[in-house]
């Protein structure tokens, strides 16, 4: 997909800056671009990070009006928070714990329940 490419004109800061059209018109094409790859086969979470980044150097252009930026300011938070919450979790580590009991759990024979109490009652 065409998305995956890096285009120049984000590469400069000065390019972008005298642009600010050009960088709304590629963050409006990418957030159009996530809206419908997340229907046909769920969140890209590449596409989410670089239409937050987009959306924070269009609140950091000087030249974009006040209520622009603004918009692109909070636009670029709420985007934040959602490749936040697409990034994959480590698994929880285990502590000493439950890994003692995991053991004990697959010692244990599947038909007896009780096979670590038996040794208590005799």
């Amino acid at each position: 997909m065409a998305i995956d490419r890096i285009d120049p004109i984000f590469l400069s800061q000065n390019n972008a800056a005298h642009q600010p059209e050009l960088m709304l018109s590629a963050v409006l094409h990418l957030m159009s671009h996530y809206t419908a790859r997340s229907a046909e086969s769920g969140a890209c979470l590449k596409l989410a990070s670089v239409i937050e980044r987009h959306l924070k150097a269009l609140a950091g252009l000087p030249d974009l009006g006040p209520v622009l930026q603004a918009t692109c300011q909070q636009l670029s938070e709420q985007w934040a928070s959602v490749v936040e919450r697409a990034m994959p979790r480590p698994p929880p580590r285990s502590t000493f714990l439950s890994r003692i009991m995991s053991v004990a759990k697959a010692a244990a024979p599947a038909g007896n329940p009780n096979a670590g109490q038996e040794a208590r009652h005799v």
